[in-house]
């Protein structure tokens, strides 16, 4: 099952009509997850996906509102009136596809095989997407009175810096004194098969950028020279075996990494100058920034390192106790698979991390990650399926 694509005049990717009801086992959720993975939309872009959202969701009363800040397309859109306030959030761009000559089909040209979808954003996260919207049409067509409001806040920076996505909308919404009560957050979830871990929060992110200074000499004299490579060995050594913490009930022990490090000229009988460094802590509630920042510049203290250190936060640690938007997730997984899910905190950020500041009860619910930011990415078309019904049932009995 292949969706045919064309060019629009700002050449991205986006689909042409196809005969989606001649297929088989095509529904409605399918069809919208195949026409939102035909549009290229590689951060920051959106690829018209978003319009797509917009429309349906105007067609089932929503009153929607654009928010374009720099190169990044968001929206807000409402349905209903007072509280509480649910809220599903999301995002449309994708990560690059990555060497095409290791996809088996276009990474834009969504193809189904043996019952798997295969395409950029199938699992991360345009099945969400579709999923939401589905649910959310077929919801206020049964309760078209629902109680309190629905919420979308869409974007399309989420893969990329997030600073003119969820966070810039978050802080307009504030500034209006607007509010979020729960927040379903659309990421795949899922680790073997759909609904056995929610995320009910995350671990906190603080990156380094450290230049590490010396004096560049011959190697032959190295009574001449200073080596920061050698400086900031010692120094390395600790802050890598160092056990920061040991976690808790819900959030593993704090870990560092190195993702960056260079030094040198590439000649070899030179002592380099400088050495820079690339870091990154990933935290749970036990720890602090400013608790983490002291630390590592108290062992880099120690051992004498001359340097330069630029702190960057990507986003604090959340975590959503059990209370109504936990409970409705699980009984809704439990309806759908007769399992109840994993709670978890563990992987990467997520722009939950934004909204939660808000007071909102998040939890993170999708499709399986398993082949998520990969080359041939995928997701089983069932699962697609499910997840349309879980999120409706998380409507019904939140909202009905």
């Amino acid at each position: 099952m292949t969706v045919p694509r064309r060019a629009d005049d700002e050449g991205l990717a986006a689909p042409r009509a196809a005969p989606y009801k001649a297929l088989p086992a095509m529904t409605d959720t399918l069809a919208l997850t195949l026409d939102l993975m035909a549009r290229n939309s590689v951060t920051p872009a959106d690829g018209g996906c978003q319009q797509v959202m917009m429309e349906r969701l105007a067609a089932a009363g929503f009153t929607v509102e654009s928010l374009r800040y720099g190169e990044v397309e968001n929206f807000w859109a409402k349905r209903g009136s007072g509280g509480p306030v649910f809220c599903f959030a999301g995002h449309t761009d994708v990560v690059p596809t990555g060497p095409l000559a290791e996809w088996q089909s276009d990474p834009f040209q969504p193809v189904v095989r043996d019952g798997v979808l295969y395409g950029r954003g199938a699992a991360d996260m345009k099945s969400g997407l579709a999923a939401m919207v589905t649910a959310t049409e077929a919801f206020v067509r049964e309760h078209p009175d629902h109680a309190g409001t629905i919420a979308y806040l869409i974007t399309s920076d989420e893969e990329g810096p997030s600073i003119d996505g969820t966070k810039r909308v978050v802080e307009t919404l504030k500034a209006r004194g607007e509010r979020i009560d729960w927040c379903l957050v659309g990421e795949p979830s899922s680790e073997r098969r759909i609904g056995d871990t929610i995320k009910i929060g995350r671990r906190g992110s603080l990156s380094g950028r450290l230049t590490v200074h010396g004096v560049q000499g011959h190697i032959a004299y190295p009574q001449l020279a200073e080596n920061p490579v050698h400086a900031f060995a010692p120094a390395l050594a600790e802050l890598a075996s160092r056990v920061w913490d040991q976690g808790n009930e819900h959030f593993q022990p704090t870990s560092f990494q190195v993702s960056n490090l260079n030094a040198g000229t590439g000649a070899p009988n030179v002592i380099p100058g400088e050495l820079k460094a690339r870091f990154n802590l990933r935290y749970g509630p036990v720890q602090t920034l400013e608790g983490l920042k002291k630390t590592v510049e108290g062992i880099l203290a120690k051992h004498g390192v001359r340097h330069t250190l630029e702190w960057y936060v990507s986003g604090e640690p959340f975590f959503t106790p059990a209370a109504e938007l936990s409970r409705a997730a699980i009984e809704a997984i439990r309806r759908e698979t007769g399992e109840s899910p994993r709670l978890s905190t563990g992987g990467g950020t997520s722009d939950g991390r934004f909204i939660a500041p808000m007071g909102a009860q998040v939890v993170e619910l999708g499709v399986v990650n398993e082949s998520i930011h990969k080359v041939n990415e995928c997701v089983r078309v069932g699962e697609i399926e499910a997840l349309h019904r879980i999120y409706l049932s998380v409507l019904r009995t939140l909202l009905a």
